[in-house]
């Protein structure tokens, strides 16, 4: 098979979550490990950092990687979805997988495939562990995919493990409490590892240090140990004073991830790094900081308020429920635009009220869909925001809306497309003007 051959018979072949929701989920862990077991354990070849969370999870991996492949590490980095291309799942030192290896992978467990029937996820995550381990790498970061406890991710035994917040998202299968949510993802906290908290509340914060001490997990709240101080966000540009609580010690770093609510992933990122220099990791302030400043060029990160053009302004952001929703308001109310317009589409199975009842009412609407099964069709999204008061026309593709809000909007307004990673992923960057970049 040709690696778009290979493609179309794991796209075909197997349940994929993000195409059609929860019918693609398993609630074990069995069949990764038949598929890891008949691969002989690639994963416990690895040395792990594993990050779970409700939003935050992408950027705060990306950073890590950033950081460790600065400091002159051999680092692979799993994460999903992917944007454009399958194989910015599984990257080292940036680099996506061979087209070659995804072939000759998918080739060598074709039989194992038609006999468990997995999910796509599930091979993904056995792919990406055979990869890391046949590539010799020097420390692995892998992001979650969806919870924690019963993540097909779930089977290794990590150096550090991470979990960036809590928030309301995939309720029917995590729970429809920020307990119940927060117990699924405590499950990566694994016997004596350490691990460290991002953001928590009075009602998650227990059930982590219940399930540190059930494990004897040393556990870190970074927003105890780091404190924000000063933010600037100017020209597109995110600079952040951070001061350690304990030492009353302050440093300041620049982010070119800019939208303002990286400054929660930035004190996870930072008490994570400190956790991992106290394992012997040897990372410098200079590489630290380096690595902060040019997170997407080093990793390949995208849809994080991404900066596609200027004049009008074109963002995308892969927010997609209400918590990453509040954090895209957070980020208009320091930014300047006269006009707003917003590209949205979403997927069924998001809390798709909650979220149009977050959004403002004077903004030109443009309700559209990915081209997945589990999207919601735009009509049905338009009709859904008129009981919010949210006014605007539909378009069968992002694409076309696009077009017709650069038409639309002039030089001094602000165009978002927000509501879905799928979405983001059909940008076609050839109606996006980059040379007006600045």
């Amino acid at each position: 098979m040709t690696y778009q051959e290979t493609l179309e018979y794991l796209f075909a072949k197997l349940p994929m979550f993000s195409r059609i929701g929860a019918a693609a989920y398993k609630e074990d862990l069995t069949n990764t490990i038949l598929l890891c077991d008949a691969l002989r354990n690639p994963q416990s070849k690895l040395n792990c950092i594993h990050i779970a969370g409700t939003n935050g999870k992408g950027s705060t991996s990306h950073m890590l990687a950033a950081i460790l492949q600065s400091a002159g590490y051999k680092t692979g980095l799993y994460t999903s979805p992917h944007l454009k291309d399958f194989r910015e799942r599984i990257k080292i030192n940036g680099k996506v997988c061979e087209e070659q290896f995804v072939i000759d992978f998918t080739k060598k467990i074709q039989p194992l495939i038609e006999s468990i029937k997995p999910s796509f996820f599930e091979i993904t995550v056995a792919m990406a562990f055979e990869y890391f381990a046949e590539q010799k790498v020097d420390i692995a970061v892998i992001e979650t995919g969806l919870g924690g406890r019963l993540d097909s991710t779930n089977i290794i035994t990590p150096l550090l493990s991470i979990i960036t917040n809590i928030g309301f998202d995939h309720m029917a299968i995590l729970g429809n409490t920020l307990p119940k949510i927060a117990y699924e993802k405590a499950g990566i906290i694994k016997q004596k590892v350490p691990v460290v908290i991002g953001e928590s509340f009075a009602e998650t914060k227990n059930v982590f240090i219940e399930k540190s001490k059930l494990e004897q997990s040393s556990i870190y709240f970074a927003q105890e140990n780091k404190k924000v101080t000063t933010i600037n966000y100017t020209h597109h540009q995110l600079q952040v004073t951070i001061e350690d609580i304990f030492s009353n010690k302050s440093d300041d770093f620049i982010l070119d991830l800019t939208g303002i609510y990286q400054t929660k992933n930035l004190c996870t990122v930072l008490e994570s790094v400190h956790q991992l220099q106290n394992q012997g990791f040897e990372i410098s302030n200079e590489q630290l900081k380096f690595a902060l400043k040019n997170t997407k060029k080093l990793t390949g990160l995208h849809g994080r308020w991404e900066l596609l053009q200027n004049n009008p302004t074109l963002i995308a952001d892969v927010g997609h429920n209400e918590d990453g929703i509040r954090q895209m308001l957070q980020q208009l109310q320091i930014t300047q635009y006269n006009q707003l317009h917003i590209i949205i589409g979403m997927v069924k199975d998001k809390e798709i009220n909650q979220v149009l009842s977050l959004l403002p009412k004077n903004a030109t609407y443009y309700f559209t869909k990915a081209q997945i099964p589990r999207a919601i069709d735009e009509v049905t999204l338009q009709d859904l925001a008129k009981q919010q008061h949210l006014r605007g026309n539909t378009y069968s593709s992002v694409n076309e809306a696009i077009n017709i809000a650069l038409q639309n909007a002039s030089v001094s307004d602000l165009i978002i497309v927000c509501g879905s990673v799928f979405l983001v992923g059909e940008i076609d960057m050839l109606l996006v003007n980059e040379s007006t970049i600045s």
